[in-house]
């Protein structure tokens, strides 16, 4: 986490981005990504996916990446990435993003953009890597011990931002640290080479924590998220199978009352309404009541984006398609930035 005075200058540096965004859009680079290690939830939508969408339609030039490798930072297996992948770009797609406007490409299939790892890895220490606050939170999650790809997980960020010379990156606080080190090895890179690489800064992305439906962080493993690509029908099955407590009274008190809480966040963010509000409408009707009010705020809400999802499912060429140019694209801009990399190390025989 990083300290309240960087943390107050990087929210200032964002708000100042947020206002420039509107009027020079076209200044800005985005990346942004995930690990496809399941199925997306309401947690990535309302916390970066409408985000992007945003940036994407202000004409900010927009990239996603697709971490693959990522997914063996901190598990033994690749069992399902296929299917996990083509489940990515599926629920993108839904969302919103366009591929004629966004490029969409998986780590594997961009061998020049890792190929940045070598040099950027001679930029930073050993400590820079091991003070990451992510870092140390994954290896304590899955109990793993540090693994290489692990360790230079903030390098591959890094790599990942700045091939396309990425200059903004829609960030939570929490991820900050990231932002910093990819900062530090763009510096370090243009002080000792020559400049290549833009100044980096994180775009602090103002959406509350979605919380799942038992008041805990919204994750897979928790089996307490709504995912994008679940029916109507599961998602009420899901929401009326979560635990809330035997007050009557329905009321907005995230200490106390965690599960209830959670639902009336759920509700609320759907609906744009306050939780209070929708607590003192609910009253004396009880969880019963409330979980039907958030079935149907969730499924309203999701309705487009799950139909326009069923197309996708029906068409994988298209997705793949989609794919296969994002990734061809990719490799172009990361050829590049390859060639002004080694030309500025020296290194064109």
């Amino acid at each position: 986490m990083p300290n309240e005075g960087s943390y107050e200058a990087a929210l200032r540096r964002s708000d100042r981005i947020q206002e420039d965004l509107k009027v020079n859009p076209k200044k800005y680079t985005m990346l942004t990504g995930d690990r496809p290690t399941g199925r997306l939830h309401m947690g990535h939508y309302f916390g970066t996916i409408k985000e992007r969408v945003r940036l994407q339609e202000l004409g900010v030039r927009t990239n996603i990446v697709i971490a693959d490798y990522q997914v063996i930072t901190d598990r033994d297996t690749t069992e399902h990435i296929r299917d996990n992948v083509y489940n990515m770009v599926m629920d993108y797609l839904a969302c919103g993003i366009d591929p004629a406007k966004t490029m969409i490409f998986t780590h594997s299939a961009v061998p020049f953009e890792n190929q940045l790892m070598l040099p950027f890895l001679s930029l930073v220490t050993e400590a820079e890597m091991e003070r990451n606050p992510t870092v140390k939170a994954e290896q304590e999650a899955s109990g793993h011990a540090l693994t290489g790809l692990l360790l230079t997980y903030p390098v591959h960020q890094a790599c990942d931002i700045l091939f396309c010379k990425g200059n903004i990156v829609p960030v939570g606080r929490d991820q900050l640290p990231h932002i910093e080190i990819t900062a530090k090895i763009a510096r370090r890179f243009n002080e000792r080479y020559g400049k290549v690489f833009p100044d980096v800064a994180g775009l602090l992305t103002s959406t509350p924590l979605i919380p799942g439906l038992d008041g805990r962080k919204m994750s897979k493993s928790y089996g307490n998220a709504i995912s994008l690509s679940m029916t109507a029908e599961e998602t009420a099955k899901l929401i009326k199978k979560s635990k809330t407590d035997s007050e009557r009274n329905i009321t907005f008190d995230p200490e106390s009352r965690p599960g209830v809480s959670a639902l009336l966040t759920t509700a609320a963010i759907c609906t744009g309404r306050d939780e209070r509000e929708i607590a003192e409408e609910i009253g004396m009707g009880g969880s019963g009541q409330l979980k039907k009010y958030v079935t149907q705020a969730v499924n309203d809400y999701f309705a487009p984006i799950r139909e326009r999802r069923h197309q996708y499912e029906d068409d994988l060429d298209y997705v793949k398609d989609v794919l296969h140019d994002g990734n061809a694209r990719a490799n172009e801009v990361a050829r590049q930035t390859l060639d002004e990399v080694r030309e500025a190390m020296g290194m064109v025989y």
